[in-house]
């Protein structure tokens, strides 16, 4: 009786890969180009013999910061006020017209060329400026206080949730668009019924975020004195008080972090 069984042929060892020359030449390109961005006749002259002559100078700072002025506490309570109502405001309004430039800066959605062209340039605009310039130009146009920095809060959300919010309308399901289109309705019609309902859910997952990123913008602009509890650490760093900017590090943190726990459960029940 033969078996079927084919007869068991040796196993071959495999054969060494050969060596690759990239990863020797990527790493002495990296070198290459650290030494040159930070040599002293290239570069920006960076020395850690100097860093940590420096460390040790900012012993004083770093003890102050290690101790903060606990008892300070209620002096954050109006400036904090004041940066949850500039959030607010700039996250209500720059969020609603950031859902109207998605609209207008998506070929899915946009009712023409020179619409999607307009919007798109609008959002490249508005989101290459850091919002720390338009703090600036807007505490110069205004004076200081909150409304510069809610103007310019305003501006960043629109070229945040703007940006997000048009890459959704372009990945959304086709489905529902063509059959609004072949059951007659309008351009209009079709946005309202087909578009906006599909993008809902992440559109209010990411104003959300952007009202996380005013929390923290805010204290940003305030340097620049738009108002809020930026403006506070501004005065607390110009007088070398580091034990109230410690505690105001530490209260902005307790806050953001409460902020987007309870931001980040919202977005996962809607998203």
């Amino acid at each position: 009786m033969t078996s079927d069984v084919a007869p068991r042929t040796a196993r071959t060892r495999p054969q060494r890969p050969a060596r690759s020359w990239k990863a020797p030449v990527g790493v002495l390109l990296f070198l290459a180009i650290t030494w040159w961005a930070g040599s002293d006749r290239f570069g920006v002259g960076f020395s850690l013999p100097d860093l940590l002559a420096n460390l040790e100078r900012g012993q004083r700072i770093v003890s102050e910061l290690a101790d903060p002025r606990w008892q300070a506490w209620r002096s954050l309570i109006d400036p904090f006020i004041e940066t949850l109502r500039i959030a607010i405001l700039a996250a209500l309004l720059g969020c609603s017209a950031a859902l109207v430039a998605a609209l207008g800066a998506s070929r899915v959605s946009a009712p023409g060329l020179r619409s999607y062209l307009a919007s798109k340039g609008v959002l490249n605009v508005v989101r290459a400026i850091p919002d720390l310039l338009y703090a600036m130009v807007f505490v110069a146009v205004f004076s200081i206080g909150p409304l510069a920095g809610i103007v310019a809060l305003i501006l960043f959300n629109i070229g945040v949730v703007g940006k997000l919010t048009s890459e959704t309308v372009d990945g959304i399901d086709p489905g529902p668009v063509e059959a609004a289109q072949a059951a007659g309705a309008g351009h209009a019609q079709v946005v309202r019924t087909a578009i906006v309902p599909a993008v809902l859910p992440n559109y209010i997952a990411y104003s959300l975020y952007a009202f996380e990123l005013n929390l923290r913008a805010s204290l940003v602009v305030g340097f620049v004195g738009a108002g809020g509890i930026g403006q506070l650490l501004q005065v607390a760093l110009s007088a070398f008080r580091y034990d109230v900017v410690a505690l105001v590090v530490l209260f902005i943190f307790a806050v953001v972090f409460v902020v987007e726990s309870f931001s980040i459960a919202l977005r996962r029940r809607l998203v």
